[in-house]
């Protein structure tokens, strides 16, 4: 059997990440900080969170207009050394 190699993904293109982690009240700033940092303006029709039933965690969907892997690399490393995301999607 043959290996199938994943989908490409053509640049640029609207893509959403989801960022996960424990609620806290400086949970989404940190996360809207890192989008920013490498997305530019991220306006509020690009975001949506939702916490769990609890309200323990917390998980935002951030749609950028993604430009290339190393622009996603950067997001998903750069999130995840924030110290308080623990899932990135």
């Amino acid at each position: 059997m043959s290996e199938q190699e994943p989908p490409k993904i053509e640049f640029p293109c609207e893509y959403p990440i989801k960022i996960m982690g424990r609620q806290s009240p400086t949970f989404k700033e940190v996360v809207l900080e890192v989008m920013r940092k490498h997305a530019g303006d991220i306006s509020d029709a690009q975001i949506k969170d939702r916490a769990s039933g609890k309200g323990t965690f917390v998980s935002i969907t951030v749609t950028i207009t993604a430009t290339g892997k190393p622009q996603l690399d950067a997001i998903f490393e750069d999130l995840k050394a924030t110290g308080v995301v623990q899932m990135v999607l």
